[in-house]
């Protein structure tokens, strides 16, 4: 249990990033009618966790192209390869420039987010893996609970109704693009770790446990935001439109998680990149990351809500053959 539980961690970590815990990505696929569509989610999301971390588990893989070429065949794992790169890169830097404007929420420079960010990661893959292993599980039970907190004390407070549109669901087909953007980058991500995980008990209590918890917040998190969509083009990052009806110090409190979710996901991130790379190179981890992030603080300066609403659409309808793969696997896996 306590195994599947890390793994359900790294899981959601690698998911709740700059994107999910702004709201800026689930409003850019649900909203309105969207009820069937989450649940959906969480199941697909289920599914397609188990057999990445299935197939990495057999296959003991230390990165993610063993795993990638079982799940779309040898002759498409190229193309994806390079595609996986250019979207951990890219997420990444999405994550970075969230934390530039999560900066900017509490009145301090774009620059400084960006800083900090890149300091914290360089400094936690001094401890290779394991040190991204071990700050999941401090960080993400606060930065869940918060969260949580948050979304229920604004649905208590508007007198929300959680199930008053359940008839309307005509927005049902956004469960495949949706998780079809978070899939790639947990191939990379679990591809990385196959040869750490000890049992099968692990993969089921990971991936029904972050199915269940992912689906459970996406649906409360959407409720929350159907509210107030009318105010959300004035906001970078949509949670802080929920938190405008509160005091100041729950809006420091939940950017402080924010960011800690940002952080996790450029972790993520950071760890399918650099792992692929060492398989080339062999040089310490701490310095390909070192590397890496310095050519992405370029791209940071287009902006995070500019890379959410122009990348994410386009990565979710790239990955639709990954999804289909995976949640057909047991279908043509026995037949090849």
């Amino acid at each position: 249990m306590r195994a599947g539980i890390k793994w359900m961690f790294l899981i959601i970590g690698t998911t709740i990033g700059a994107g999910y815990a702004s709201g800026r990505e689930l409003w850019q696929f649900f909203g309105h009618e969207s009820g069937l569509a989450i649940l959906l989610f969480a199941v697909f999301f289920s599914l397609s966790c188990w057999v990445i971390m299935n197939l990495s588990f057999k296959n003991k893989s230390t990165h993610y192209l063993p795993v990638l070429r079982i799940i779309v065949g040898k002759r498409m794992s190229g193309i994806y390869d390079v595609m996986i790169f250019l979207y951990l890169f890219t997420t990444t830097v999405v994550m970075i420039a969230g934390s530039g404007a999560t900066g900017q929420a509490l009145n301090f420079p774009y620059w400084w987010g960006i800083g900090i960010m890149l300091m914290a990661l360089i400094a936690l893959f001094m401890k290779d893996i394991n040190g991204l292993l071990s700050i999941n599980q401090v960080i993400l039970p606060p930065l869940l609970g918060g969260l949580v907190f948050v979304l229920l004390l604004f649905t208590i407070d508007q007198e929300l109704q959680l199930f008053s549109h359940w008839r309307e669901q005509r927005n049902w087909t956004a469960a495949f693009p949706f998780t079809a953007l978070n899939i790639l980058p947990l191939i990379a991500v679990l591809g990385a770790v196959g040869n750490k995980v000890k049992s099968i008990k692990e993969i089921w209590v990971a991936c029904i446990g972050s199915g269940i918890l992912l689906g459970s917040i996406s649906y409360l998190y959407n409720n929350s935001l159907i509210q107030i969509a009318d105010e959300l083009l004035l906001y970078e990052i949509p949670l802080f439109a929920i938190l405008q009806h509160y005091p100041v110090q729950m809006i420091i409190f939940i950017s402080i998680l924010l960011w800690l979710a940002i952080f996790t996901t450029a972790a993520s991130g950071i760890l399918g990149i650099v792992t692929r790379i060492q398989s080339y190179l062999n040089k310490p981890l701490w310095l390909i990351v070192l590397v890496t992030l310095v050519t992405m603080i370029p791209l940071t300066a287009l902006g995070f809500s500019t890379l959410v609403s122009y990348l994410y659409p386009i990565y979710g309808v790239l990955n639709l053959y990954v999804l289909t793969r995976l949640l057909l696997f047991p279908l043509w896996y026995k037949q090849t």
